[in-house]
């Protein structure tokens, strides 16, 4: 086998969750000092417009994030089939599209600014500080997009060091950024956004370097992988189709649960942005696992190995449920210490105390879809990821929140955690198919 029995398996996991799960964690970490610094202001109205303006960029960037998931599986399975050609073709496409997509974004700049405050509703002071942040960081749209094609190919090629480097860079940069620019220069707001588009460029010049280098173990060319081939070509821009959707969707929820959060005051916008950094935490370290179990299930998957498969599964799945409940464990001790770091703000501070339980819960509940996730993109079944999100969406999260809102902020906090369980019902239904499916069915080359 090519694992070498079930130790294999666990072992091949943790090469790639273990850095996966350490350059991820720099993303929500970078979040935190974003929240520190800009908490430590003297009005909340500056933490509640990164809040939104932080909204806005998980439309336009995380929303787009389906470049990485895409070049992931479909890198993973030419691996798997030893096609260094498609191998070659899948980073170049992929860059391609991100290209494209990063110019349409800088070109519409103004109305997408102009949609996402206008449909967040910020008070007149929060909305001001919120602009500056958006058109400052919108610049590093290339960057980031190109990023995400490269991260998912290095995945794909079962190398999660290369990740582990940008994402290190990045964050140290953009937290020593932000620290300068904010308390330093007094740029507030504008600091930070300065920070993080400065970071991205940094991290997006080292990713092409370090895919050179590891293009260079390759022998071929740009020719041989033929970037124009219809039908390759075709094939990721479905599965990048179906997953932007899916992503729409999921931003969509996040994006509904800040402009709910807005409307029931700055304190509790605030406090809600807060909280959100512990799920932040929560997902980039859970989709350690989940990217290992993306990278060798597409890889299983291309070899035809199917009890290697199982046995991604099967190992993904314990270290997933292992790291879900230390989180528990963590929010629940240190949960009321974490939010004392974060805001010197005594209104914030009571509030994110309020409604720190709903965070607690939230693991338990949200391991499982972040792991079949995984399982789902190294599959390359975008179409699937897509329905279950839009029912979990439309179908659970929005009759949740209408039926809970006389509850206030815990209405809302309920809703998604109805959220993040009806993905992985939606999912976990699916998964018998998806299994037959990808042993049994043709794959596209």
């Amino acid at each position: 086998m090519r694992f070498g029995g079930p130790d294999g398996a666990h072992r091949r996991i943790f090469a790639i969750a273990l850095p996966m799960i350490a350059s991820n964690l720099t993303v929500p970490l970078l979040g935190l000092v974003d929240t520190a610094v800009i908490g430590h202001l003297a009005s909340p109205a500056y933490l509640a417009a990164v809040a939104v303006g932080a909204t806005i960029f998980s439309f336009l960037f995380l929303g787009l994030n389906f470049l990485r998931m895409a070049t992931t599986g479909v890198t993973a399975q030419a691996l798997g089939r030893d096609d260094v050609s498609g191998v070659r073709r899948a980073l170049g496409q992929s860059v391609l599209i991100a290209l494209g997509l990063a110019a349409a974004l800088l070109i519409l700049q103004w109305p997408l600014e102009q949609i996402a405050l206008a449909l967040l509703g910020p008070d007149p002071a929060v909305r001001e500080s919120a602009s500056t942040y958006f058109l400052i960081r919108i610049w590093s749209a290339p960057a980031v997009l190109v990023n995400y094609a490269l991260i998912g190919w290095f995945l794909g090629m079962q190398n999660a060091r290369a990740p582990l480097l940008v994402m290190a860079l990045t964050g140290i940069l953009n937290m020593a950024l932000d620290i300068a620019f904010v308390w330093g220069f007094g740029w507030k707001v504008a600091g930070v956004a300065a920070g993080t588009l400065i970071a991205a460029y940094a991290g997006a010049f080292l990713s092409i370097a370090l895919a050179a280098g590891l293009l260079s173990r390759y022998p071929g060319g740009w020719r041989e992988a033929d970037l124009g081939n219809r039908k390759a070509f075709g094939h990721l821009l479905s599965i990048n189709g179906n997953i932007l959707v899916r992503s729409l969707a999921l931003m969509f929820v996040f994006g509904f649960f800040t402009a709910a959060g807005a409307r029931l005051g700055t304190v509790i916008l605030a406090a809600n942005a807060l909280l959100l950094n512990f799920q932040n935490v929560l997902s980039y370290a859970l989709d350690g696992f989940a990217h290992a179990a993306e990278a060798l299930s597409g890889r299983a998957i291309g070899a035809g190995e199917r009890e290697d498969f199982d046995r991604v599964l099967k190992a993904a799945l314990v270290w997933s449920l292992a790291l879900a409940v230390i989180f528990t464990g963590i929010w629940a001790g240190a949960g009321e210490a974490i939010i004392r770091l974060l805001t010197d703000l005594p209104e914030v501070r009571e509030a994110a105390k309020r409604y720190l339980p709903w965070v607690v819960l939230l693991p338990l509940v949200a391991v499982w879809a972040f792991l079949l996730d995984g399982i789902y993109i190294g599959a390359t079944r975008a179409a699937a990821m897509r329905n279950s999100m839009l029912v979990s969406a439309f179908a659970c999260f929005l009759p949740a929140w209408y039926l809970s809102r006389s509850l206030g902020n815990d209405g809302l906090w309920l809703a998604l955690v109805v959220f993040f369980a009806a993905r992985a019902l939606t999912m976990a239904t699916g998964f018998p198919r998806l299994r037959f499916e990808a042993f049994n069915l043709k794959r596209i080359v």
